[in-house]
């Protein structure tokens, strides 16, 4: 044990290896905090370098690089309203709240912070737990994964700080979105009206750019320019970070658990777990009310879940080579590349391997935090400089961002119709997080739905029978009958009190 330990040790510190974490922390900041260049097109863009080093190297540049891209898209979402990455959507509103009131230092060292310790909580649940965590995995199939997908598309209506019915509605959109190109059980065309480009669906991360980025452009041109902050430097990022951390002990429990258990399970990722984490936070918040207003609890818990999350999905990956996430996904192709070969057999024969990914893990997250001071502080200057400066420069890096991900005009195209349909909807009340998150989801609730009912013959009753199918269409079922059931209690306590006056 303490010589593999100490091997593990040897080959982090290896100059490569070393000078690998730095430079892909630092590119993988940079790649994150500019909108619609998310963490998966950051760690896809670094594989043709991965060629060039030893297997360490490698898998560390992925590591680094996809760490540091998921916490930086934070920090235009608190300076800009924009989140970076899709992980961030969820409480991108939250943080930017926070920076009206005139505490981007508090939105930012929270998602920094926070950050940090989601994602060294994430490792220690990699290191400890990845064997049952991952046979736990493996016993889930269609049925789970439709609850589960399911449950996601139930945030929309809980994280909505509008009319629920709207909510629904905007929801429901987003499905319909997700419904478009062939990739449906039935492998035929829908709604691409003839267009061979609408074949292959609708891209999530033009969607996501073009609603929250362009849609931003547009208001600021309707609207009059608010008065500028005044060029100042930040204080301390991580004042008071010690005060929340054990002013919220149960979110920060909540999110690394929820983002340990989302991670874990193929296909869910970063995005659902700060979605599912944000939505409880505020239902199990005693100060509900505050959420949408620049309230810290939120972003605690959804932000530890997508760095927990992140790590966490590498159990399957080493263990079995299913990928947890589409970062893991590109991890697989690098280890196989590298001649580290996922499966069991990995934690024997190459143990030493397995505790330098560990300790590259620790240490990503712990360089994490004065690097992100220094990129928090370089990023800021955006608050300072005119809207007739930022506002071209986010247009420009929107259809740049969206044409990278697939090398297609009409991904550019895409960004711009979704940035009219996000600026009419916000117009008239409808939250676009709700569609982001039905466009999202969409595909996974389908597929498992419909291969779902051909594996029981068309029967609902293994949906509930099956122990964990059970749990979750429990966890559903009660998130959609909360609001109508506490609406009743609301009604009947009022009938109640009016009785009591006549």
């Amino acid at each position: 044990m303490l010589s593999t330990l100490a091997e593990a040790f040897r080959l982090v510190a290896a100059p490569d290896v070393l000078l690998a974490i730095l430079l892909s922390s630092i590119y993988g900041l940079v790649v994150g905090s500019l909108p619609g260049l998310s963490a998966t097109m950051a760690t896809a863009l670094l594989v043709p370098v991965t060629f060039y080093l030893s297997p360490i190297a490698a898998v560390a540049t992925i590591i680094a690089a996809s760490a540091m891209a998921i916490f930086s898209g934070d920090i235009p979402g608190c300076l800009l309203r924009i989140p970076g990455t899709p992980a961030s959507a969820a409480y991108t509103d939250e943080a930017y709240a926070m920076t009206r009131k005139g505490e981007p230092e508090l939105a930012l060292g929270i998602c920094l912070w926070f950050s940090a310790i989601g994602g060294i909580i994430g490792t220690l649940s990699l290191i400890l737990l990845a064997p049952p965590l991952a046979e736990m995995a493996l016993n889930f199939s269609t049925f789970e994964y439709f609850w589960l997908a399911l449950l996601g598309l139930m945030c929309a209506t809980m994280v909505a700080r509008s009319n629920p019915v709207k909510a629904i509605a905007s929801m429901l959109l987003g499905l319909l979105v997700s419904c478009v190109g062939i990739d449906n059980p039935a492998g035929t065309p829908r709604f691409t009206f003839g267009s061979t480009d609408l074949l292959g669906g609708i891209e999530v991360i033009p969607a996501l750019v073009g609603v929250f980025a362009l849609a931003e452009v547009m208001r600021s041109m309707t609207e009059p320019e608010p008065p500028k902050m005044p060029r100042r430097k930040f204080g301390s990022l991580l004042k008071g970070m010690w005060k929340l951390t054990r002013e919220y002990p149960w979110p920060q429990l909540r999110g690394n658990v929820v983002g340990i258990i989302i991670g874990v399970l193929p296909g869910a990722g970063a995005d659902m777990a700060a979605w599912v984490s944000y939505s409880m936070s505020k239902r199990f918040s005693k100060t509900p009310s505050k959420f949408g207003t620049g309230h810290p609890e939120g972003l605690i818990e959804a932000g530890a879940s997508n760095n927990a999350s992140l790590a966490s999905g590498w159990v399957p990956s080493l263990l079995f080579g299913i990928p947890g996430d589409t970062i893991t996904a590109i991890a697989i192709g690098v280890l196989y590349m590298k001649g580290l070969n996922p499966g069991p057999s990995l934690f024997t024969e190459k143990a030493s391997s397995m505790y330098a990914l560990y300790i590259i893990f620790i240490i990503a997250n712990i360089i994490m935090i004065p690097l992100g001071i220094v990129m928090i502080r370089l990023a800021s200057k955006l608050l300072s400089a005119p809207r007739s400066a930022i506002m071209p420069v986010i247009v420009l890096l929107c259809g740049v961002g969206s044409f990278a991900t697939g090398n297609n005009l009409f991904l550019v195209v895409t960004v711009a119709t979704f940035g009219v349909i996000g600026y009419v909807m916000e117009r008239n009340g409808y939250p676009v997080a709700a569609m982001v998150l039905g466009i999202v989801m969409g595909t996974m609730v389908e597929q498992s739905f419909v291969t779902s009912l051909i594996k029981s013959d068309g029967s609902i009753w293994p949906f509930f029978s099956r122990p964990v199918a059970a749990i979750l269409a429990f966890l559903t079922i009660a998130a959609v009958l909360w609001p109508v059931a506490y609406w009743a209690w609301g009604m009947a306590r009022q009938a109640k009190m009016a009785t009591q006056r006549g």
